[in-house]
């Protein structure tokens, strides 16, 4: 696995840099040789750190997670747990993308004392709604008036669906659909 580090609005001292190298190695047990790690770190606000590690795999499949403390030595040991969760709960769906010897259980639970719960998600509920026509700055605005963490429409200046939602890290996120 390819592991890229990098650091936007942080210094990246190199005993960071072999902390974080040296833990993502434990995920090559999972993936292909061709897997490339991204882990990017920043720094907001000048109290708060983020780290987010996003590992594509086979063919386009992509698995991230993101945290965001007041140390970047901490953040590596949070962000990992989450990837490792993800993985576990959804081998059955990566199926062939993952190594064969991935889900030794023996392996699985040597790192973790952790139990994981892997029943599949089942829909609780379904709402239909209208999605109507507006801009983005409307649609954040109707977010922000519902209280929910995101809000699907169609933006007005090219005509597609979009989704704004509420970040981790406290501001918005556009998804400009492509269909």
């Amino acid at each position: 696995m390819r592991i890229e580090i990098i650091a936007k609005n942080y210094k990246l001292s190199e005993k960071l840099k072999d902390i974080i190298e040296k833990k993502l190695e434990k995920f090559a047990r999972y993936f292909e040789e061709d897997a490339k790690a991204k882990v990017l770190l920043k720094q907001i606000n000048q109290d708060k750190d983020v780290m987010e590690v996003t590992i594509n795999f086979g063919g386009g499949k992509i698995m991230r997670a993101e945290v965001v403390t007041d140390n970047m030595y901490d953040n590596i040991d949070l962000v990992l747990p989450k990837l490792e969760r993800q993985v576990r709960k959804y081998r059955t769906k990566l199926g062939k993308k993952v190594k064969e010897s991935a889900f030794d259980m023996d392996a699985l639970y040597k790192d973790s004392a952790e139990e994981i719960d892997t029943k599949e998600l089942a829909i609780g509920r379904v709402k239909q709604t209208d999605v109507k026509k507006m801009s983005v700055k409307d649609a954040i605005a109707e977010m922000e008036l519902l209280d929910h963490s995101f809000y699907v429409f169609i933006n007005e200046a090219n005509g597609l669906v979009n989704i704004v939602y509420r970040r981790a890290v406290g501001d918005v996120g556009l998804l400009d659909l492509i269909y």
